[in-house]
Order: C-alpha cells, then sequence, then structure tokens
C-alpha cells in the first residue's frame, strides 16, 4: 500500500488533468493521511472544484476534523505531491461514515468518542491494533486524572 501511496504524485502526473483519477487520489491520500484511527469516523467521497468531501459519523467528528482542516490538508497534499486539495466539506452522515466500521464493544465506542484528535494522530503511528489501543486507554485515562 505505501507503495502505491508514494507513486500518487507520478499518477497525477501522467494522468494530466483527469478530474477522474484526481478524485481517486485525493480519496486514496484521505485514507492514508487518516489512517486507522479516522478512517473509522470519517469517508472521503468526493473531490469537487478542488474541495474533498467527507462524510462524518457525527457533529463531535465534525468539528474535532474541522478544527485540525490545516494539518490534515497538509497530509492530503504532502502525499499527492501537489496542492490538490485546497479545503475540506465535513458533512454528517452516519450511514456512509460507519459503512468501514466493525461492530465493537461498548468500551471501545466510549473510548472512540472521548479521545482527543490529536491522541488518535499520535496513535496513528502505532500499527499494533492491540498496542494503539491500549496506548489510547491510558492517555486517556491520564487526561482525566490531570482535570
Amino acid at each position: 500500500m505505501n507503495q502505491l501511496i508514494k507513486s500518487l504524485p507520478q499518477v497525477l502526473k501522467a494522468a494530466g488533468d483527469s478530474s477522474e483519477v484526481a478524485e481517486a487520489a485525493a480519496i486514496a491520500a484521505w485514507k492514508h493521511a487518516a489512517g486507522d484511527g479516522l478512517k473509522e469516523h470519517a469517508v472521503a467521497l468526493k473531490l469537487e472544484n478542488r474541495t474533498l468531501t467527507v462524510a462524518v459519523a457525527d457533529p463531535i467528528w465534525q468539528k474535532q476534523l474541522t478544527s485540525m482542516r490545516g494539518q490534515l490538508l497538509y497530509r492530503v497534499n504532502t502525499i499527492l505531491g501537489q496542492p490538490l486539495v485546497s479545503a475540506f466539506e465535513f458533512m454528517i452522515d452516519p450511514k456512509l461514515a460507519n459503512t468501514s466500521v466493525k461492530p465493537s464493544n461498548q468500551q471501545d465506542d466510549v473510548l472512540d468518542n472521548q479521545v482527543p484528535l490529536e491522541l488518535w494522530s499520535a496513535a496513528n503511528a502505532i500499527h499494533d491494533k492491540e498496542l494503539r489501543k491500549s496506548f489510547l486507554k491510558t492517555a486517556l485515562l491520564s487526561l482525566k486524572r490531570k482535570r
């Protein structure tokens, strides 16, 4: 997968002005930039007029992603090798955003809704799913103690 992501700038250059290729590349870049923690809560749908539309599960995710749009925009365009995306539109659509979500226990759902997005970003560097979950739970407990 990493080889494919690294080849996106060359694919875009070879495709010229193809809007279909640009859209597919932007959606792939979003999936990679979002990582495992976010891709279950936000699904890229389309690229239109340099705006990437992303379906999010609820208003909480919409607010969190809106506050991080600058970082996300930088990540996506860095992956693409050019400023192809100039804005995000985060629309609430629980059905679309949850298409990739596997059934999980209630404790995981609580964890997903309480962890700040910055922690999700840090946790995405941890490739082992169980270790990532443990990291997030521990970090969340630490934040709660500080409050």
